[in-house]
């Protein structure tokens, strides 16, 4: 299926490694012109390699844009929005905060955990929307969690930041369909991520047992049988912000291999 969106500017965040890195990679497939952002330069760098390779429209013919910066950072998201300025496609993303136990969380704690995944999202929204409405075309991708239709009990920070954009977003995203400009959302589950393998790795150690152990049972839990491929989850993003994909909005699409056992 050809998406519609070769020539195309796209922003994605955090997108050296992981889940952003399968999304921007989608999105160079397309055709389009992405300007990823994360903090280490030399990932970036390899990541951005491999974009111009994928292009369909070859290396002189897409451009390819890096930027080493925190986007949740003020000056982060200033430096992304320099390099990209008019983006047509927005994916946001940023790491999660640590699990833990709530008793042990500071009010700053709890700041940084929605710095960085729910107010840093919307500052860039509100950076972009209006130009995308301007041009009658926008998708905006927010990469939250499964844990906002599941909570994880140690991951309460995640939880209630993720959870607090998905709210914001279901208002905003009713009033900008309009224009063409949509605004979903994308929970993944148990993908093969370097925060998964950290997460995995916490959990084995507190219990004693081997990572291969504690990994064997995670996966176990998952109707599918295996971990889910950052590429596949791109996939998906890329779709979000085809042409086709106009009729979407305010959605939270689940990606966890049928792990959440619910009906709605």
């Amino acid at each position: 299926m050809d998406l519609g969106i070769a020539g195309k500017q796209a922003l994605v965040c955090a997108a050296s490694k992981g889940l952003g890195r399968g999304c921007a990679l989608a999105l160079a497939r397309e055709g389009v012109h992405v300007t990823i952002v994360a903090r280490g330069r030399e990932a970036l760098e390899a990541t951005a390699a491999e974009l111009g390779k994928v292009s369909p429209r070859g290396t002189g013919g897409t451009a390819i844009r890096f930027v080493a910066a925190d986007i949740t950072t003020a000056e982060g998201r200033a430096a992304a929005l320099a390099a990209c300025p008019q983006p047509d496609i927005l994916v946001n993303n940023a790491g999660g905060p640590p699990p833990g136990d709530f008793r042990n969380w500071s009010r700053e704690d709890w700041i940084a955990a929605l710095d960085a995944n729910m107010l840093t999202p919307i500052e860039l929204i509100k950076a972009t929307v209006d130009g995308m409405i301007a041009r009658r075309f926008g998708r905006i991708v927010n990469i939250t969690s499964a844990a906002v239709k599941m909570p994880i009990d140690v991951l309460g920070l995640s939880n209630g930041a993720r959870s607090g954009l998905t709210g914001f977003v279901a208002g905003l995203a009713r009033k900008t369909v309009q224009h063409n400009v949509t605004i979903n959302n994308l929970l993944p589950g148990f993908f093969d991520t370097d925060r998964i393998r950290a997460v995995v790795g916490g959990q084995a150690k507190s219990r004693g047992i081997d990572y291969e152990a504690a990994l064997a049972e995670r996966i176990a839990t998952i109707p599918a049988g295996r971990i889910g491929d950052p590429e596949e989850f791109g996939a998906a993003c890329a779709f979000l912000c085809g042409v086709q994909a106009g009729f979407i909005t305010g959605q939270n699409l689940l990606l966890d291999g049928g792990a959440y056992p619910g009906t709605f």
